[in-house]
């Protein structure tokens, strides 16, 4: 990350709470040019920081879990991960160290939806086993 400085630090924060934020506001903030700030988000993007541009949300009677996976250690967990990230209802996925291998969010729009995309994780090959918690609330 030496490429990275404190101006673009202050940049990735502000998009990171609203992507939509005009480049002429994050500017004003940082006092510099909004061409400064074009330049730099090209950059960050460039240099694969930026990975895309999206938006969180939450709908009403919308469910969301927390999956925890448990992986074969002999299936490179990269290769369980990217078969993950394909699945239907899957927002999310963290390879992570301790117990669990792999942490995915996903959502949907009842509970029978959450448990067909775990049952859909839980077949992949090199899964072992999965511990899901339902998330109560989100905080923004």
């Amino acid at each position: 990350m030496a490429d990275v400085d404190e101006s673009d630090l202050k940049i990735l924060e502000i998009l990171r709470k609203n992507a939509r934020t005009p480049y002429t506001s994050i500017a004003k903030e940082l006092k510099i040019s909004e061409a400064a700030v074009r330049k730099r988000i090209e950059k960050l993007i460039k240099m694969g920081v930026i990975k895309r541009f999206t938006i969180d949300y939450e709908l009403e009677n919308e469910i969301r879990a927390i999956v925890m996976v448990k992986t074969n250690p002999q299936i490179p967990t990269p290769e369980i991960s990217k078969k993950i990230i394909k699945i239907q209802g899957v927002e999310f996925v963290y390879e992570t160290t301790g117990d669990y291998d792999i942490l995915t969010v996903v959502r949907g729009t009842n509970i029978s939806s959450i448990n067909k995309t775990i049952d859909d994780i839980r077949s992949l090959q090199g899964v072992l086993s999965t511990n899901s918690t339902i998330v109560l609330r989100v905080w923004f």
